[in-house]
């Protein structure tokens, strides 16, 4: 039977998975397809059901199921049970259907070269903000500040991590040239979200790396205010290609071009590759 591979969310019709694998898919000349799938609330049970019934090789989940998930899965990889969510969902060759996270290994990863031991400041205490704590705890990184707008989901990540520190947002605003990299995890920014800032940026630290996992639009308002200041931005678009890319050797065992990818997105978002 052809392979094929799926992407579940609600809503889903933003998504760029299903374009990125397809073209992976061709180029690799595996053949398979990948397509997106709107799950209604409330249905994330049968549509699991069914994606195994149909013989779904694999699929990628995106908001809101990356918690609700676990409990319809044979299995998590301890990545996603540190993190407690999962992305990615592989099929293994006994039929179990596991979960992984790739996220925070996919955020990593876009980052390129960093400061030898940075002082972090993570905006955000939601899934993703969870995926790229874990993912920087595993890689060696101690120093680093939560701040959302309920402290309390802080602290509740940072004593679920065992990592970092929980602040305030008008603490991290007043403390903001402490920090060598800001890390944006917020819908803030989102194409069709709220376009206020999470903290305004007119105390970073000159050359201090600014990051939001949002990549449309490719420069959002808050890369924008970055843009004011002598900082390197990165969009989220390296993110969701890395994260992809992860995914898709789980599933195929070749690891796609992750660079080419990135052009080829930007392209079609009309924009130019920010990160510099």
């Amino acid at each position: 039977m052809k392979k094929w591979f799926a992407v579940i969310g609600n809503p889903i019709s933003h998504s760029l998975s299903p374009y990125m694998h397809e073209a992976w898919l061709q180029e690799s000349k595996i053949d398979a397809s990948y397509i997106p799938i709107h799950v209604e609330e409330g249905k994330l049970e049968e549509a699991v059901k069914g994606l195994k019934l149909l013989g779904c090789s694999g699929w990628n989940v995106t908001v809101p199921y990356k918690k609700e998930i676990i409990p319809f899965l044979d299995e998590i990889d301890d990545s996603a049970k540190g993190i407690g969510a999962v992305n990615t969902v592989v099929k293994s060759e006994d039929n179990r259907f596991i979960g992984y996270n790739t996220d925070g290994l996919g955020f990593i990863q876009s980052l390129g070269l960093i400061p030898p031991t940075p002082q972090i400041l993570l905006l955000g205490a939601g899934g993703a903000a969870r995926g790229i704590a874990h993912a920087l705890k595993q890689s060696g990184f101690r120093n680093i500040f939560i701040a959302n707008r309920t402290r309390a989901n802080a602290e509740q990540l940072v004593n679920d991590l065992q990592i970092g520190q929980a602040i305030e947002l008008h603490e991290a605003e007043e403390r903001l040239d402490d920090f060598d990299i800001i890390i944006q995890t917020t819908p803030q920014g989102m194409k069709n979200q709220e376009n206020t800032l999470p903290i305004h940026l007119h105390k970073i630290k000159e050359h201090a790396i600014v990051a939001d996992i949002v990549y449309n639009p490719l420069v959002t308002p808050f890369l924008e205010e970055a843009n004011k200041y002598n900082v390197r931005t990165i969009n989220g678009l390296g993110m969701l290609v890395h994260q992809g890319a992860i995914a898709f050797s789980y599933w195929n065992g070749i690891k796609p071009n992750s660079d080419k990818m990135v052009e080829r997105l930007t392209e079609q978002l009309g924009g130019n590759y920010v990160n510099r």
